[in-house]
């Protein structure tokens, strides 16, 4: 299966967003890193690459999908992927998917059994979903 690695700014973001992903497919292997010592915002390439290798762990090394909050949590994400064997590393794929919406789809097509494009896909999918009702 599929797993999915949730990179923020903050702790609470990556609880919150891990909760909802629990929630709607459970079984799902999924982990985050966010926000720094003291409660301070910001990422840490350490704590990502810890995260990465509980969820190629727990997944069978399917492959991972990782969803950034801003741009620059990509910086700490080049930084763990650094820290990975290479065989690791051809593993993981970062989405430029909405963090929760893409998730939560992600999260989704992975339970229903589909493969790492397949989940990207669905991921990327939710920046054109509307949010509001159409007349």
């Amino acid at each position: 299966m599929i797993g999915l690695v949730l990179v923020s700014h903050s702790a609470d973001v990556v609880r919150g967003v891990t909760a909802m992903v629990t929630q709607a497919a459970p079984g799902v292997p999924v982990d985050g890193a966010g926000g720094l010592s003291g409660g301070r915002l910001g990422t840490d390439g350490l704590e990502i690459a810890n995260a990465l290798r509980r969820v190629l762990a727990a997944n069978g090394r399917e492959g991972v999908l990782v969803f950034l909050d801003l741009g620059s949590a990509a910086m700490a994400v080049d930084m763990a992927l650094d820290e990975l064997d290479p065989a690791d590393r051809a593993l993981v794929r970062m989405t430029e998917a909405p963090l929760v919406e893409g998730a939560v789809l992600a999260a989704v097509a992975a339970a229903g059994g589909a493969g790492l494009d397949t989940v990207t896909a669905a991921a990327e999918r939710a920046s054109t979903l509307p949010k509001l009702p159409r007349d």
